[in-house]
């Protein structure tokens, strides 16, 4: 059944290709985003676009007024770092944000709602990986700790208002249209090193590693949330493999070419180790296998080397 759907950061990486699946499926969808690190080039042409902030009194009023039937909720602060010495602007955008909208849409026509969560940060630390989804969360930054009160606002929106909600805890997303410029992202800030002839610059011995995910699988986890069952549920969305940072530069050095990676001081507090046990979601959900790493790192750099010209 064709909805409204609102995408939240729909202008963004992930946003941008979600809008476009929803559009193919025959969905009316809406994109708010304020452009702060989204572009407008990306957000489909067929959707409706709104350049506003989230926390804005008119976006507030778009879902109220629109018809939203259900929310796709990417907007938000996303930098680690910057939660950490931000952390009332964090909160700011990621819990108040929030919170505007969905005030907005218990009161209207909006019934269910899809969360982007960070599996990688409101773990914390964790010994056990694959980490599941009934691990205990003990996020280590304002950014996770933002990301996992949003997911106890839904839980409360659920209960007392009746809205279905869907977290969706990703895993690290990579994938065509992916920005190099922030601090997140290192497929794509490696990509963009290499095709300028720099070398990628690698934190440490580069042996920290992450559970990569191609925004493609993202994707279809966020429709399948969409058409999911009712209730509150979350779900890891991830491979379930580990991969360190080394590798991935040894890979996109062979797609791409370029100098061997120059290793630097690592910045203090990062996360060593990250993996998400994804067999919730392919059982519950029933999405397929995700795309291997290095035919997803094959298709990425492949879209960097185009762009580039």
């Amino acid at each position: 059944m064709a909805e409204t759907i609102l995408v939240t950061g729909g202008a963004g990486f992930i946003g941008s290709h979600v809008a476009e699946a929803l559009l193919a499926d025959g969905h009316e969808v809406i994109v708010i985003d304020d452009l702060s690190s989204g572009s407008r080039e990306q957000v489909p042409t067929a959707a409706t676009f709104a350049a506003l902030d989230i926390r804005s009194p008119e976006a507030a009023a778009l879902v109220a007024d629109a018809g939203v039937t259900a929310l796709c909720h990417h907007a938000a602060q996303i930098e680690v770092r910057t939660s950490l010495l931000e952390p009332k602007h964090d909160a700011d955008v990621n819990l108040l944000g929030l919170l505007n909208l969905l005030e907005a849409g218990r009161g209207a026509k909006l019934r269910r709602v899809v969360f982007a969560s960070s599996g990688g940060t409101v773990y914390g630390d964790v010994v056990q990986r694959p980490t599941p989804e009934s691990h205990a969360c003990a996020p280590l930054s304002p950014y996770g700790v933002s990301k996992r009160a949003g997911e106890l606002y839904l839980g409360y929106y659920h209960a007392v208002c009746g809205i279905d909600c869907c977290v969706l805890r990703y895993a690290n997303v990579y994938g065509e249209r992916q920005n190099p410029h922030g601090e997140a992202g290192v497929v794509a800030i490696f990509a963009e090193r290499l095709l300028r002839g720099d070398a990628p610059l690698i934190y440490g011995e580069g042996l920290q590693t992450r559970d990569y995910i191609h925004v493609s699988d993202v994707v279809a986890a966020n429709r399948a949330a969409l058409s999911g069952g009712e209730g509150y549920h979350v779900y890891n969305v991830g491979t379930g493999v580990e991969t360190n940072v080394l590798e991935v530069c040894d890979v996109l050095r062979a797609e791409l070419g370029g100098p061997a990676p120059r290793h630097v001081d690592p910045p203090g507090g990062e996360q060593q180790r990250s993996c998400l046990d994804a067999r919730k979601i392919r059982h519950e959900l029933g999405l397929a296998a995700p795309l291997a790493l290095r035919d997803g790192l094959a298709r990425t750099a492949a879209w960097f080397r185009d762009r580039s010209g």
